[in-house]
């Protein structure tokens, strides 16, 4: 069963400038994820989209076997991410000649996942049939509890509405917050639709700690130091 990743990576950043090509622990912050990539074993071909040549540069050096120039219209502060991931996938197919029946991209600014995150979530969805799989974390709060959303007139409430009303945390359904780390799709359907959630998705579960999306520089201040611990350990 042929498999490919896709990684997808703007050249800008309003969170943390330059932040993709950032240093962590002595090599670009993108490097990461091509060596979880690696580390798998999974792969026939890691394809590495940007509109940035510097970073393509980049991740050719650090192990991708595909660079694929992002059009600009997908580069823009305002531009979806699935347009440039099918992008990347029809461009990887093209290259290769080859069209797998599964597909994995990674999130360039998740660095804390393991190469069994990947392994796993890629086996979530052959054992389970679904059409995709994401990764989330046990989430802090819940909406069926005390996670609250505000309404149009300034007033709030709980975010989910039960009946019975849940009382405790320990009887409301599992929630999770999505990390963006992994996600895998079978290619056909989603080149049919492109889309994050379709009735059979399945979630693969990811801790805490393995789970931070660098999207500031504190961010960045906690992967580094989690990293720094994990390689000392």
């Amino acid at each position: 069963m042929s498999l490919l990743c896709t990684i997808c990576a703007r050249g800008g950043s309003k969170g943390v400038v330059g932040k993709n090509a950032r240093d962590l622990l002595g090599k670009p912050v993108l490097a990461w994820s091509i060596q979880q990539a690696r580390d798998t074993g999974l792969f026939d071909a890691i394809a590495f989209s940007s509109d940035s040549e510097a970073l393509l540069d980049a991740a050719l050096q650090a192990g991708a076997d595909i660079a694929v120039k992002r059009p600009d219209e997908m580069a823009t502060d305002t531009a979806p991410k699935l347009p440039a991931i099918r992008h990347c996938l029809e461009q990887a197919i093209a290259r290769t000649g080859k069209t797998p029946e599964i597909f994995v991209d990674l999130d360039v600014t998740s660095p804390l996942r393991l190469a069994s995150d990947i392994s796993g979530a890629v086996d979530l969805l052959r054992r389970s049939g679904a059409r995709n799989v994401i990764t989330g974390a046990p989430a802090r709060r819940s909406p069926y509890f005390n996670l609250v959303e505000q309404r149009i007139d300034g007033s709030v409430g709980l975010s989910k509405s039960a009946n019975p009303p849940i009382v405790r945390r320990q009887d409301a359904p599992r929630c999770f917050d999505m990390n963006a780390s992994i996600y895998v799709w079978r290619v056909g359907p989603f080149l049919e639709q492109p889309a994050v959630f379709y009735p059979d998705t399945r979630l693969f579960e990811m801790p805490e700690e393995r789970s931070i999306d660098i999207d500031s520089d504190l961010d960045f201040t906690l992967v580094e130091l989690l990293l720094r611990q994990r390689l000392a350990g």
